[in-house]
C-alpha cells in the first residue's frame, strides 16, 4: 500500500509542479503495479532503464547530425572559442563524473535513496530535469573521494 501512496504523491507533485516527466513516469509505474506486472517488469526497468534513457537522450542529441544541421565544420567551430572550450570540457567532466556515479550507486544503496529524494525535490518543485541521479551520483562520488582523501590525512 505504501508504494501506491508514494507513487500517487509523486503524480500529485508532478501535477502541482507542471512536470510532465514526473507525471508520466509515476503514472506508468503505478499502472504497471496496479495491473500486476510489477514483479515481471520492475527488475528489468531497474536494471536497464537508465541505459535505455541515456540511449534515448543520446538519440535526441544526435538528431541535428542526422538531419545535416550539424557537421564537422559546425562541431569544430563550436569548440574554438572560450564558451565552446568550457562547454566541451564540461561535457567531458559530466560524462566522467556520471560514470563514477553509476559505480557509486551500484555499491551504496544509501546514495541511491538520497539522490532519489533530492531528484524528486528538484524535479517536483524547482523545475529540475530528472537526469540528476547520474550526475548527482558522479558529483557525490568525486566529493566523497575528496572527503576520504582528507579523512586519511586528518
Amino acid at each position: 500500500m505504501g508504494a501506491y501512496l508514494f507513487l500517487l504523491l509523486l503524480v500529485l507533485i508532478g501535477v502541482i509542479s507542471h512536470n510532465q516527466s514526473v507525471i508520466i513516469a509515476s503514472s506508468v509505474l503505478l499502472i504497471i503495479k496496479a495491473i500486476g506486472f510489477g514483479d515481471q517488469l520492475f527488475p528489468t526497468l531497474a536494471a536497464k532503464g537508465i541505459h535505455w534513457g541515456v540511449t534515448i537522450i543520446t538519440i535526441a542529441v544526435l538528431v541535428p547530425i542526422a538531419t545535416g544541421d550539424i557537421g564537422f565544420r559546425e562541431l569544430w567551430n563550436s569548440i574554438k572559442g572560450p564558451v565552446g572550450i568550457i562547454a566541451f570540457s564540461s561535457g567531458i567532466f559530466v560524462a566522467l563524473a556520471a560514470a563514477q556515479g553509476v559505480q557509486l550507486m551500484r555499491v551504496d544503496p544509501v546514495v541511491t535513496t538520497a539522490l532519489l529524494a533530492g531528484t524528486i525535490l528538484a524535479v517536483g518543485f524547482m523545475k529540475g530535469v530528472p537526469v540528476g541521479p547520474l550526475v548527482g551520483a558522479g558529483i557525490a562520488a568525486l566529493i566523497l573521494g575528496g572527503y576520504n582523501l582528507i579523512e586519511k590525512w586528518v
